[in-house]
């Protein structure tokens, strides 16, 4: 079969396997499509079905708790809302659908049964709304009855009790009689409570009776304490009964008081018992039309296996077009192989004649040609081919490259050698040199040594100037507070003086106030001459008075002798210190100028130890560079002795390449080369 055959079957082949494969997909998609299809519906059948089912129980639920609500339970009222509005909710699920799951309205096939469910639930609701508006009205009057049922029968024991007091007392057989009814008609009104209770045709004829048994009742009760000529009851006299008697007014007053409530609400119970009638027979009906609701859902839901077939159609088609793949699959694969073994058997024959053409390949030939064919080994003949033409050209270049190697060789050798004798004095001279630069490097070591100490030297002055400096400006301060102190001593000494000064004021002052005593003191004792006898004690107080005043006048000129005394000395030593003064400012003066001086010395000295240092700075990177050339010297010395190896293993190297080159042209000497090559 011809190529074109081939790919000609091969390309129908794929066609089919991806046409049966594109059906594949599409019966599987559908396949899906469909149980996603059925498994929702039969989701939404549970739910329905659920739901339905639920009615039926609330149905019950329903009759159940409205017959225990209009019993008077009160619990039951609240279960009774809660089982209404639970109806309600499902109920709307079905007709209407529940957005909160996704779940759809019912569907239309069930569109009789859902009407029949929904007209009696409408009249079930509106029934079961009546009794839930009537919870207060229902508990309160069987609040009243289990009064009423506790009271009355307390009534009954006492007039029982009033009957046996009045058979004791001797009473009138008329009261006693009375009394025996008053026992029988409180249990007739109980009895008519009960039927009012029970919502039966004849509450309402219950409640009347009650009405007016209750009246008649307590007219009675009224007569036998107080008497009436109309009902033709005497009072009651007996102690005893008139205290039991007042007793069962006090019970009474409950059930008189619960008449009115009774007559008003008897028509809104009765209407309440006629919707409990009325839940418990529809509850009956709805529960039977719920169950052909349910039973309608459930057959609905096995009408749906005519798609669970389509299914299984869908699954078979898409099992068959597995079972097509394969074949086609293997029908392809087995023309695959047939063509792949006469395509090898074609590549063998190609191979073994391409190894008969390039055998002398082998044996250095380079004249051999490949044959280049439309087989798969054309290329690799091609690639040999040009393989070989390179291999020519190589071999010609490397004979050559070998003599070109052998002529430079020859001319690299000498020039070798030359360079081996150059590297050699060169050495020498570097040697010299480097001995040189050690010796530099020792003198420069020595000065910068020298440098250094007269550095330290320059700066051991810089901080002995330096002390002086801070001694002298000590010293001016010191002197400063001398004069200081000397200038506040002499102030003081001046204000000593004129303090002194004040005290001989006031010693004159003394002393002629002495005399003027003196002059009094005389003129007393002369008036007291003059007077007699009668003047004599006041001339001896006048002579003691002039006696104190020459007394202090003496005195007064002792202070004054001293005063002037201690102003001499004061002015003495505000003069003296005023000249000390002037000696500690005249020092304090001499005293800056050698502060002065010895800044200039620290100035000096400080400006020497920088240049000293600077140079020592100078002399030790002098001493640096010079041990660095020197180590550069010896590094240049140690790569001129290698140089000089190396130009001598060089040379010897070059020998090496001489004979390498040699053995080159040997080793390619062997290949046959086509006659151009040889001639080029």
């Amino acid at each position: 079969m011809s190529n074109t055959g081939r790919s000609r079957e091969g390309a129908r082949s794929r066609t089919q396997i991806i046409l049966l494969f594109v059906a594949l997909i599409v019966f599987i998609m559908l396949l899906f499509a469909n149980f996603a299809y059925l498994n929702t519906q039969s989701n939404y059948d549970k739910q329905y079905i659920g739901h339905a089912g639920e009615l039926r129980v609330l149905s019950q639920r329903i009759a159940k708790n409205a017959t225990e609500a209009v019993a008077g339970k009160t619990q039951a009222f609240k279960l009774l809302a809660d089982a209404r509005n639970d109806f309600d909710l499902r109920w709307g699920y079905l007709r209407k659908g529940d957005p909160a799951t996704g779940l759809p309205a019912a569907p239309d096939l069930i569109r009789d049964e859902l009407r029949t469910v929904q007209r009696d639930w409408e009249g079930l609701r509106k029934s079961t709304d009546v009794i839930l508006a009537s919870e207060e009205t229902v508990l309160s009057l069987h609040q009243v009855a289990a009064t009423l049922a506790e009271t009355i029968p307390q009534l009954q024991a006492e007039y029982e009790k009033v009957v046996e007091s009045l058979l004791q007392s001797r009473a009138p057989a008329a009261q006693v009689v009375v009394a025996q009814r008053q026992a029988l008609l409180a249990e007739r009104i109980l009895g008519s409570v009960n039927t009012v209770l029970a919502g039966d045709e004849t509450a309402v004829q219950a409640a009347d009776a009650f009405g007016r048994d209750a009246s008649q009742f307590g007219r009675v009760l009224n007569g036998m304490l107080e008497g009436n000529a109309t009902l033709r009851i005497s009072q009651v006299e007996d102690r005893d009964a008139r205290a039991r008697l007042a007793e069962i007014a006090e019970l009474f007053e409950f059930v008189s008081g619960s008449v009115d409530e009774i007559l008003e609400t008897s028509p809104e119970l009765y209407q309440v018992r006629e919707a409990s009638g009325n839940i418990f027979n529809t509850s009956q009906t709805l529960l039977d039309e719920t169950s052909v609701l349910t039973n309608s859902l459930e057959n609905m839901a096995k009408r749906r296996t005519v798609n669970t077939i389509g299914g299984y159609v869908l699954g078979l088609l898409a099992l068959m077009s597995i079972i097509l793949i394969g074949l086609v699959m293997v029908r392809e694969t087995n023309r695959q192989l047939r063509e792949t073994a006469q395509k090898s058997e074609r590549n063998q024959t190609a191979i073994m004649r391409l190894l008969d053409e390039i055998e002398n390949l082998a044996d250095g030939d380079l004249t051999v040609t490949a044959s280049v064919t439309e087989d798969f080994t054309g290329a690799i003949a091609d690639s040999i081919n040009y393989s070989i033409d390179q291999l020519r050209e190589l071999v010609v270049t490397i004979n050559l490259t070998a003599e070109q190697v052998a002529a430079a060789v020859t001319e690299t050798q000498a020039t070798a050698m030359q360079l081996s004798a150059a590297s050699e004095h060169q050495a020498l001279q570097i040697s010299a040199a480097s001995t040189a630069i050690n010796d530099m490097a020792a003198s420069i070591d020595q000065v910068s040594t020298n440098a250094s100490e007269s550095s330290a030297v320059a700066e051991r002055s810089v901080a002995i100037a330096n002390k002086g400096n801070e001694v002298v400006h000590n010293t001016i301060h010191g002197m400063d507070n001398i004069r200081e102190q000397i200038q506040d001593t002499s102030k003081r000494i001046k204000r000593l003086g004129e303090s002194s000064q004040e005290i001989g004021d006031i010693v004159s002052l003394i002393d002629d106030i002495a005399d003027q005593t003196n002059i009094l003191a005389l003129n007393a004792a002369i008036q007291a001459s003059m007077a007699g006898d009668a003047g004599r004690g006041f001339a001896v107080v006048a002579d003691e008075v002039q006696r104190l005043a020459e007394r202090s006048s003496s005195a007064t000129k002792q202070i004054e002798t001293l005063v002037r005394a201690i102003q001499n000395d004061t002015n003495e030593a505000v003069i003296s210190m005023e000249q000390t003064t002037s000696e500690v400012v005249r020092g304090a003066r001499l005293a800056q100028d050698a502060g002065v001086a010895l800044g200039e010395i620290e100035g000096v000295s400080r400006v020497l130890a920088e240049l000293i240092e600077s140079i020592t700075d100078a002399a030790h990177q002098q001493a640096e560079s010079a041990g660095q050339i020197s180590q550069i010297m010896t590094v240049i010395q140690q790569t001129t002795s290698q140089t000089t190896s190396g130009t001598s293993a060089t040379a010897e190297s070059i020998g090496n390449l001489a004979k390498m080159a040699s053995e080159m042209r040997r080793s390619v000497s062997g290949f046959a080369l086509p006659s151009s090559k040889k001639a080029g």
